[in-house]
């Protein structure tokens, strides 16, 4: 994708939306580029916006006291995030940082609200985004525990084929195996291991910074394995 248009436009809410509304939205959503490195938003800032990912590629992650790094989700291109520290008008638990140049656009809180206020489509959407959020949040407590690499890089990869959350994701995604060591928490050759495994099982195609699932329910039932 290439504007903030275009994102809304591969939203299943913003088609929904009241004319006056759509038209309040597309003129007062806003675009920046986040450098590889730079932050979206950063753990203590106020939070003024929702964030949709036009492009590139988004760490959402902590660091525990102990100062051990902590990645909640990786978000593809069509992901839209930040609406539970918005609708309690918070600031930021959490550090959202770009793994590579990324055009991300903003959605100022008070449209956020309006929405909420005049569309029942855009309410019943974000209901079943928080719930599918909540139960990604409970996937990755899971997989965090997890000791196994390829297990955990499994799992990692089931995260980013979420159509819920991810609208814009199919069976192809451009990510490299270093994004993936970043996501999953796995060093990036023990990355390389987990991957080469189950592209073996027919699980998946790996080439230079892409991964193509070719078994999505072979792949689940791969990340389900106790270890």
């Amino acid at each position: 994708m290439n504007s903030t248009d275009e994102l809304l436009q591969t939203t299943s809410w913003f088609p929904k939306l009241p004319a006056p509304l759509r038209e309040a939205v597309s003129n007062g959503v806003r675009p920046i580029v986040v450098e590889a490195g730079g932050y979206v938003c950063r753990r203590g800032d106020v939070s003024q916006c929702w964030f949709g990912v036009i492009d590139g590629l988004v760490k959402v992650c902590n660091t525990s006291i102990d100062g051990r790094l902590m990645t909640f989700a990786g978000l593809p291109p069509g992901a839209w995030f930040g609406e539970g520290t918005v609708l309690k008008a918070e600031r930021w638990h959490y550090d959202a940082i770009a793994l590579r140049t990324s055009r991300v656009a903003c959605l100022p809180a008070a449209l956020f609200f309006r929405m909420l206020d005049e569309s029942i489509a855009f309410t019943r959407f974000m209901l079943e985004h928080v719930n599918e959020r909540l139960g990604q949040l409970m996937a990755t407590v899971q997989s965090d525990r997890l000791t196994v690499p390829a297990l955990r890089v499994a799992n990692c990869l089931l995260a980013m084929f979420n159509s819920q959350l991810y609208p814009l994701g199919d069976a192809e995604i451009q990510l490299t195996q270093e994004e993936i060591g970043y996501l999953s928490g796995v060093t990036r050759q023990k990355v390389n291991i987990a991957v080469r495994q189950m592209e073996a099982l027919g699980l998946l195609n790996i080439s230079y910074g892409r991964v193509t699932v070719t078994d999505l329910n072979g792949l689940r039932l791969f990340a389900a394995r106790v270890p």
